[in-house]
C-alpha cells in the first residue's frame, strides 16, 4: 500500500537510486590501491569484488554479506523503502544465496515527517519478510539528504556461489527484468512519461529477484550478476573482464520498460549515463546501433534484473522453467572468445 504523501522525497535530493553510485571508473582506481586481506575462509572479497562478499563457515555453509543504500528516486516513502530494500536483497540472490537477516542503514533530515520515516521502514521490513528474512535493527543518522538501504547477511553453499567470473564461450545470455528504470524516473520529472509507465517502473523496482534466482538455481548458471547502477553495458563488461571472454548483445532483443525508449529517443540522459560510458565505453563497441538503444544499455538501473550466462545445452531448460513459472526472461546475446562487449 502507498503511504500518504506529505512530502516529495525527490525534492530533497540531487540524484537518487543507483544513479547516485560512486563512478565505477573512480571506484576501480580507489580499490586498486587497497591490499585485499587474505583469509582462508574468504571466497569472494575485493580480489576481485562482486555483488556481495562470501565467507565460508564450513563445507556446507557460507555467509553472503552486502550493504546498499541510496537517496530517494521516487516521492512515495513506501515505494522508496521497498525499492531500496529490494535493491540490497537482490545482491544476495545474485550470488546464489538466500537472505537471513537485514539491518537498516538510514540517514534522514530531522524535519522529515515521522509518518514518512515510518512508511519507509515498514515497507522495507515487508520486503525483507517477502525475501524470507527478518529486519532486525539498524543505524540512523541525521542528514539533510535522506538516504536508506540495508546491510544483508544470507547463506549459500560454498560450492554453489555465483560470480561474474564463470562465463564461458558458447554460453547464452539472459536478462530477467526489462531496462529503463533510470530514464523513466528521469523522464517523469520532466513530464515526459505517462503515469502508468512510471507505475510500471516502480513495480519492477519493487520486485525481488527471489523467484528468478530460484529458477536459475534449478538449471545451474555459469555466471550471474544483477544489473544496477553501472547499467547493462557496465555490468556486462564486468562479466567479460572477470571471465576472460567477449560478450555480444543484440540491441533489438533488449527488453525495455514501456515508455523508456521514448525518453531516450527525446535525447534525455540520466546523471549516471556519462559515468557509465567513462567506465565501460572504452571496452564497448556499438557501431550502427540506434542512439536510443545505446542510451538504454548504459542507463543506470535500480533493483534491476539478473544477467545470467548459461551453457547452451541448458538454455532450453531455463527458458521452459521461466515460462512455466510465469517469470519474464529475455535472451539477449552470447558469450564468445575474445574480450570486451559488443552491442550490435
Amino acid at each position: 500500500m502507498r503511504s500518504e504523501q506529505a512530502v516529495r522525497l525527490t525534492e530533497l535530493t540531487s540524484c537518487g537510486g543507483c544513479a547516485a553510485k560512486y563512478p565505477a571508473a573512480r571506484l576501480e582506481d580507489l580499490l586498486a590501491g587497497l591490499v585485499p586481506h587474505q583469509a582462508a575462509g574468504l571466497l569472494v572479497g575485493l580480489a576481485p569484488s562482486d555483488d556481495a562478499a562470501v565467507y565460508r563457515l564450513d563445507d556446507e555453509r557460507a555467509l553472503v554479506a552486502t550493504v546498499d543504500f541510496f537517496p530517494p528516486l521516487v516521492d512515495d516513502p513506501a515505494d522508496y523503502g521497498a525499492i531500496a530494500a529490494a535493491n540490497a536483497l537482490n545482491d544476495v540472490f545474485a550470488m546464489g544465496g538466500l537472505p537471513l537477516v537485514a539491518l537498516s542503514v538510514a540517514a534522514f533530515p530531522e524535519a522529515l515527517p515521522g509518518e514518512a520515516v515510518a512508511a519507509i521502514l515498514a515497507s522495507a521490513a515487508e520486503t525483507v519478510r517477502g525475501a524470507g528474512a527478518v529486519l532486525a535493527g539498524g543505524h540512523t543518522l541525521r542528514d539533510d539528504e535522506p538516504k536508506f538501504g540495508l546491510a544483508v547477511v544470507g547463506t549459500v553453499r560454498p560450492d554453489d556461489v555465483w560470480t561474474k567470473a564463470g562465463a564461458r564461450s558458447g554460453d547464452v545470455l539472459y536478462l530477467t527484468k526489462p531496462l529503463g528504470t533510470g530514464l523513466i524516473v528521469h523522464g517523469a520529472k520532466r513530464g515526459l512519461v505517462d503515469p502508468a509507465d512510471l507505475e510500471g517502473a516502480i513495480a519492477s523496482m519493487r520486485r525481488l529477484n527471489a523467484d528468478a534466482a530460484g529458477l536459475v538455481r534449478a538449471v545451474g548458471p555459469d555466471a550471474v550478476t544483477d544489473v544496477t547502477g553501472f547499467g547493462l553495458l557496465g555490468h556486462a563488461y564486468e562479466v567479460a573482464e572477470r571471465s576472460g571472454v567477449a560478450i555480444v548483445l543484440e540491441a533489438e532483443a533488449l527488453p525495455l520498460l514501456p515508455g523508456a525508449r521514448a525518453v531516450a529517443a527525446a535525447g534525455e540522459r540520466t546523471g549516471g549515463d556519462s559515468r557509465n560510458r567513462d567506465f565501460a565505453g572504452p571496452h564497448v563497441t556499438h557501431d550502427q546501433v540506434a542512439n536510443d538503444l545505446v542510451t538504454l544499455a548504459y542507463d543506470p538501473q535500480t533493483a534491476g534484473g539478473l544477467l545470467v550466462a548459461v551453457a547452451e545445452a541448458r538454455a532450453p531448460a531455463l527458458e521452459a522453467a521461466f515460462a512455466a513459472g510465469g517469470e519474464p526472461l529475455a535472451r539477449i546475446g552470447r558469450v564468445e572468445a575474445g574480450a570486451g562487449v559488443t552491442l550490435r
